[in-house]
């Protein structure tokens, strides 16, 4: 069968090419899609599935052409073209020194807060928010009622915004 098919293909190469041409208007991408088909067909027919090999190289050339132009629909929809590529434009994975400056402001804001706190309501929240303890494990721990917690924890988060409204409007 291999020799047929090249025979076939070298009848046919140049019918091949008009085809890949109408598509893609290229001739270099229709060199590339015929010999693309030719493999495909030599593939196929090692393995039994051809019957008509004529037929098999026009529909391959045909479909891989169609293919290409969408992908390159695609690209050109979705891809940036190197001469409009401004670098400048591309956000920085790390923080600004501004905003560095201002989480380290609010972190202070936020620490003073939680030294501010008293000692058990600072223990609730940080059992509960650093080291994912529930409610009624923290109760456990601390000897307190649920509802003694959950008041710690109210006072905690309030006191943590009266904290961060503070250092928003200094």
């Amino acid at each position: 069968m291999p020799a047929s098919l090249n025979a076939i293909y070298l009848d046919h190469r140049h019918s091949l090419l008009g085809r890949a041409m109408r598509i893609v208007r290229d001739v270099q991408t229709a060199e590339d899609l015929i010999q693309e088909s030719y493999l495909r067909a030599r593939r196929a027919a090692e393995s039994g599935q051809i019957d008509n090999i004529v037929a098999f190289l026009h529909r391959t050339v045909h479909n891989l052409a169609l293919d290409h132009i969408r992908r390159r629909r695609t690209k050109e929809r979705f891809e940036v073209p190197c001469e409009d590529f401004d670098p400048l434009q591309i956000a920085a994975e790390i923080p600004s020194a501004e905003e560095h400056l201002l989480h380290r402001e609010r972190l202070g804001s936020f620490k003073a807060a939680l030294d501010a706190l008293p000692e058990r309501a600072r223990r609730v929240w940080v059992l509960n928010r650093v080291e994912g303890w529930t409610y009624p494990r923290i109760a456990e721990h601390l000897g307190v009622s649920p509802g003694t917690v959950f008041n710690d924890m109210k006072l905690a988060m309030g006191h943590f915004l009266d904290a961060l409204s503070r250092s928003g409007r200094d």
